[in-house]
């Protein structure tokens, strides 16, 4: 029942933090928008036990495609105004539409499958040691987040005002 209830306010957190992607104007609070929409995804996955998948979302796209997007942000200027001319407006909303349709078909006509029970074990912990126990990845996962970090400084002093 307390899963149910955190499936659902999750879901609805991610669909308004979707919709406030597409409906604000400022850009930048726009991105920090489609971070809460990420970890809103993340904990979704935490309530249906796909404790890896969630852990994969926040890595990957909290924490890497987030911090690329707000950098492409910082090195543009006038974020506030965004695109003024908004001249796609009426075919992005058109695409956007016959994605709903499909997206609602597929939904409604597909027979899904769903287990009663949850995995036996969690998978994180293995996972974790293959990746960063003997012989893991730990190495290269610090020298990533040392170039993002150099990324976003490097940013910032490009940016700020003479």
């Amino acid at each position: 029942m307390g899963l149910d209830i955190a499936f659902w306010i999750l879901a609805v957190v991610g669909v308004m933090a979707a919709l406030a992607v597409v409906l604000l104007g400022d850009v930048f609070r726009a991105a920090l928008s489609l971070v809460l929409c990420f970890l809103a995804v993340a904990g979704l996955y935490i309530t249906l036990s796909a404790d890896f998948l969630a852990a994969v979302q926040v890595l990957v796209y909290v924490g890497a495609i987030s911090v690329l997007i707000i950098l492409a942000i910082m090195l543009t200027r006038e974020v506030q105004r965004g695109s003024p001319s908004n001249r796609l407006r009426i075919p992005a909303f058109f695409v956007a539409a016959l994605f709903l349709g499909g997206v609602t078909y597929a939904l409604l006509n597909t027979s899904w499958q769903v287990s009663s029970t949850p995995p036996l074990e969690p998978t994180t912990p293995a996972l974790a040691g293959l990746l960063f126990g003997e012989g893991g990845f730990i190495l290269p996962v610090e020298i990533a987040a040392i170039l993002l970090l150099a990324a976003i400084l490097g940013a910032i002093v490009l940016v700020r005002e003479k």
